[in-house]
């Protein structure tokens, strides 16, 4: 397959050959939608460096959700554990919750005396203030038990306030440069008698009491309820069992898989979507009242797909080698 690159695998250790992507949910009251994705490989010709995939990402979403006068909050994993993306956020007078990374960050805290100190998130860590515990119903692991489960958990969390350095970030795209420091909150989101870590969250909503640390425990929360979403694009196409596709193959193959994704989990994606309705006729699915197609039709459509693109892919390699196809096979598939 075509500029191939190591990423970590869906399961265990180490890294493996594949692809990285970067995908942008919206999440509003009774509606969801895929605001972004692309797929992109550091081998690639038109690769610029990962910093930019993220910053044109970032980009492409405040761009689409300009003029709102909604409250934007971006939601972000490990992975944007990154002043500069915070930075281009908060440019686009934008929030954020993301889940920290990189304890070690220097931050600085200012004391009651008005003094202030630099210190790691870590040590900050240190000076929580307990904000209580709250009920939730989550998919975890409890001790003694085996496997992950949606059961009921008590949930502790606790809170500071600190400062991050967002002078160095990239230009925004709002107004002038970020300079000086930026007030925030660190969250610390314990789930007990569990088998996770604590969750480290990062907000410049304000936390100063438990009605305002659990919002941030929701909202980290909402972006579980799309892992269904990611979990389908990895693991049901099967793309990673052909080996002759084209990188632009594979974007268009992920790009309908996100579409699939789309109106399986009611991404913003519906049955008047004429690539829903192809993919589910190639899944063998028989038009019937009030009965759309589920996941494995779509499933199986994707997959049929898949197969042509890769049937394909092995038939022009024959022709670039040979200079034809074999005469039977030629005959077969009417290219004489």
């Amino acid at each position: 397959m075509e500029a191939l690159m190591k990423v970590r695998p869906l399961k265990g250790k180490g890294l493996v050959a594949g692809y990285r992507t970067i995908n942008a949910l919206g999440v509003a009251r009774g509606k969801r939608g895929l605001l972004y994705h692309r797929l992109f490989s550091s081998r690639s010709d038109d690769f610029e460096s990962e910093s930019r995939e993220v910053q044109r990402a970032l980009s492409s979403v405040g761009d689409a959700l300009a003029g709102t006068e909604a409250k934007i909050t971006y939601v972000l994993d490990r992975g944007f554990d990154d002043v500069a993306v915070w930075g281009t956020i908060w440019g686009q007078r934008h929030h954020l919750v993301c889940r920290v990374k990189h304890l070690g960050r220097l931050v600085r805290r200012t004391e009651a005396n008005g003094l202030c100190q630099t210190l790691s998130l870590a040590e900050a860590g240190r000076q929580l203030v307990e904000q209580g515990t709250l009920e939730a119903e989550l998919r975890v692991r409890k001790r003694g038990q085996r496997q992950l489960k949606r059961q009921a958990v008590t949930v502790s969390l606790a809170a500071c306030q600190v400062e991050v350095n967002v002078s160095k970030g990239e230009e925004r795209a709002v107004g002038a440069m970020l300079v000086g420091h930026k007030r925030v909150w660190l969250v610390r989101v314990i789930l007990e008698d569990t088998h996770c870590e604590p969750w480290w969250l990062l907000t410049d909503w304000p936390v100063d009491n438990g009605v305002e640390a659990g919002r941030i425990f929701q909202m980290y929360c909402q972006r579980w309820a799309v892992e269904d979403g990611f979990k389908f694009i990895k693991q049901c196409i099967g793309w990673e069992e052909v080996q002759m596709l084209s990188l632009a193959d594979i974007r268009l193959l992920v790009a309908l898989g996100w579409v699939a994704a789309g109106f399986l989990y009611e991404l913003g994606v519906t049955w008047e979507w004429v690539e829903i309705q192809l993919l589910a006729r190639l899944g063998g699915w028989e038009n019937r009242q009030n009965r759309a197609p589920g996941k494995i039709v779509i499933s199986r459509g994707l997959r049929r797909l898949l197969d042509m693109m890769a049937v394909e892919a092995v038939l022009n390699d024959h022709i670039a080698t040979h200079g034809r196809l074999p005469p039977r096979i030629a005959t077969l598939l009417g290219r004489d």
